[in-house]
């Protein structure tokens, strides 16, 4: 596994340690790129990790921005991906936000999932390996809100369907290992 570490769409506020590209050239980006063009700066297979923060969001090619993250990454390289949750007012507030995320947008690519199996949407495969709720409140949140957290990671497909627009959480963190060499 490679060193290289990327912070796509990192703003002013790369990670330590990854190579912040943006499409503005603020303090903190190492390379300034838009990344709706393609391909993104980066040789093929090469990339080890790559964190997205509310980035995805803002995008209006969803599945050829992850197809990209897919060609540059090498197998098992680990993908973090934040997006607001789709019930949040988050996601509804700011009018740069194209795409809205729940909890099974990702298994449409994951070669174990049904959905990927059935639907075949790309050839770009992640296996899902841990979904989080309001990942960035996890330091600050009340007793009620931990308990709410800790049901919904528990229980994702229930609480989306049967409890979310009742009680909404924020934002969802994908944790995704990328597969090339399929041995399940």
């Amino acid at each position: 596994m490679t060193n290289l570490k990327i912070d796509i769409g990192c703003g002013s506020s790369k990670r330590k340690g990854f190579i912040g590209i943006d499409i503005i050239p603020l303090n903190g980006v190492d390379i300034v790129h838009d990344l709706s063009k393609f391909p993104y700066p980066f040789e093929s297979n090469t990339v080890g990790e790559i964190w997205m923060d509310n980035v995805l969001e803002h995008l209006e090619k969803p599945l050829r921005v992850i197809e990209e993250i897919y060609r540059i990454c090498e197998d098992k390289a680990e993908i973090t991906i934040s997006v607001p949750y789709f019930r949040s007012s988050y996601a509804t507030i700011d009018p740069t936000h194209l795409n809205f995320f729940g909890v099974n947008w990702f298994n449409y690519f994951d070669p174990t999932h049904i959905f990927c199996q059935k639907y075949q949407y790309s050839k770009a495969h992640f296996r899902v390996k841990k979904i989080e709720f309001d990942r960035e409140w996890k330091g600050n949140m009340s007793f009620t809100h931990k308990k709410l957290v800790k049901f919904a990671e528990k229980h994702l497909s229930f609480y989306e369907i049967r409890l979310s627009h009742i009680f909404p959480l924020n934002s969802l963190t994908f944790h995704l290992e990328v597969v090339k060499n399929d041995n399940k």
